[in-house]
């Protein structure tokens, strides 16, 4: 659907590269729709998938250079056509790890937010800046983040432009690893590769339920935790599992 974007299988893991390096890999509308299509087609034996961009940056949001004066009602078609594109990432077949350096900016973050697991290297650093020119984050930002970093910090970060680095990033939450520079791509398929090995109902359930279930009413967590406790032992996968730990022939947890 469009040279700016590249797929490559690593076994079981799907590499989901963003190539336009020369715009920072900045998001337009047949990017947009190209995710989604990636998102939606991925092959059948992929189990885990890495998010990444070219070059010195992840994503600098969206291309300004395609940035358009909308009524209300295509504004809000063209927002939803974000969402559903980040929609088929969190909420598709197979856990996401994205892979972030340098820019993670604007719709890169809220990109990025719509992953499940976030690899920073040590050159990220994180903006909203549409606070500043006078709009408002269209791709899902407004749910995301806030349950990343909180309502107070995106405000602060909309209305004062202020930029997070690497370190700060990672102390309130927009990555779970913080690495040398140059290293976040290799620690992400480390991990997705992990990830594949898990048993792929319960890698379903953290992506589709747990989300919910932390939105859910307390009464009505337990209940849907307790579904999907029932569903996911009951496969012949985790029956195995659970059998070779018994035996003493599956790894014990160790430290770090």
């Amino acid at each position: 659907m469009t040279s700016d974007l590249h797929l490559e299988m690593h076994d079981d893991v799907a590499v989901v590269r963003i190539t336009r390096a020369a715009k920072r890999n900045a998001l337009n509308d047949g990017l947009i729709l190209a995710l989604r299509h990636t998102f939606d087609t991925l092959p059948a034996h992929t189990k885990a998938a890495v998010l990444c961009g070219s070059g010195e940056h992840f994503c600098a949001g969206l291309d300004l250079s395609e940035l358009q004066t909308r009524d209300a009602g295509e504004g809000m078609h063209h927002a939803r056509l974000w969402h559903s594109a980040f929609e088929r990432i969190q909420f598709g077949a197979v856990p996401v790890v994205a892979a972030l350096q340098g820019a993670v900016v604007g719709g890169g973050l809220e990109l990025a937010a719509s992953c499940h697991i976030r690899v920073a290297d040590d050159t990220t650093f994180y903006a909203l800046p549409e606070g500043t020119r006078g709009i408002f984050v269209g791709g899902g930002g407004a749910v995301r983040i806030p349950k990343l970093i909180g309502v107070a910090r995106m405000t602060d970060m909309m209305m004062t432009g202020r930029v997070y680095n690497a370190v700060d990033g990672e102390r309130i939450g927009f990555a779970q690893y913080l690495v040398p520079a140059g290293t976040a791509f290799d620690k992400a398929l480390e991990l997705a590769k992990r990830i594949a090995t898990n048993a792929p109902l319960t890698n379903y359930a953290l992506m589709h339920a747990l989300p919910r279930i932390a939105e859910q009413a307390a009464d009505h967590g337990f209940v849907t935790e307790s579904l999907m406790s029932s569903i996911t032992q009951a496969a012949p996968e985790a029956k195995a599992r659970v059998e070779a730990f018994l035996q003493g022939r599956a790894a014990k947890v160790e430290s770090q």
